[in-house]
């Protein structure tokens, strides 16, 4: 099983490139648009998910390990395929993605080319336990505390998920800043 790619990327699509290795052999490997975004023609090192079907041995390519987790989380949830995984990858960074699930949030998903209503929910449910492992991705824990410090203000749990989904910080006093804002 393929787990990285180092090379020089011969060709570039907003989907995919095609990275030339030192043995000669040219892999062409799909890409979410942010991993697109940051790459350029050269070489390049990608962390790889290699899915192979009857039909099919494909890679999956990412900057980020934070977003081949996301990518590899998605794709064993039930009806969600590598192509709809990379779609959520091209939508939402892996913050986002955790944020989207700290708050419950289906309108998030919903933005997502590919997935509606019942996939929206059955990722919810299914990766409700969802955590990045990067010490520096701590948005969770400042979901958790800016939600905390509202409720104590008397602001209803759910009316404070509505609200936090629509924010844009990622730290517990900025995110409470801009929640007060919204919610006032």
């Amino acid at each position: 099983m393929i787990t990285g790619i180092f090379g020089e990327i011969v060709k570039k699509e907003p989907t995919f490139v095609h990275i030339k290795t030192n043995s000669g052999l040219i892999y062409k490997v799909h890409v979410s648009l942010f991993c697109s975004n940051e790459i350029n023609l050269g070489e390049v090192t990608l962390h790889v998910t290699q899915i192979i079907r009857e039909d099919a041995d494909n890679l999956y390519g990412f900057k980020l390990i934070d977003e081949k987790r996301v990518f590899d989380t998605l794709v064993k949830v039930n009806g969600v395929g590598p192509s709809t995984a990379l779609a959520v990858c091209s939508t939402m960074n892996p913050l986002e993605f955790t944020k989207a699930l700290s708050l419950n949030s289906i309108e998030s998903f919903k933005k997502v080319p590919g997935i509606g209503p019942k996939s929206a929910k059955r990722i919810l449910v299914e990766l409700s336990d969802f955590e990045l492992q990067s010490d520096d991705l701590s948005t969770q824990v400042y979901v958790n505390e800016t939600i905390t410090a509202l409720e104590s203000l008397g602001f209803k749990k759910e009316r404070i998920k509505k609200v936090l989904s629509t924010c844009k910080q990622t730290d517990t006093s900025s995110l409470i800043k801009e929640a007060l804002k919204k919610l006032g």
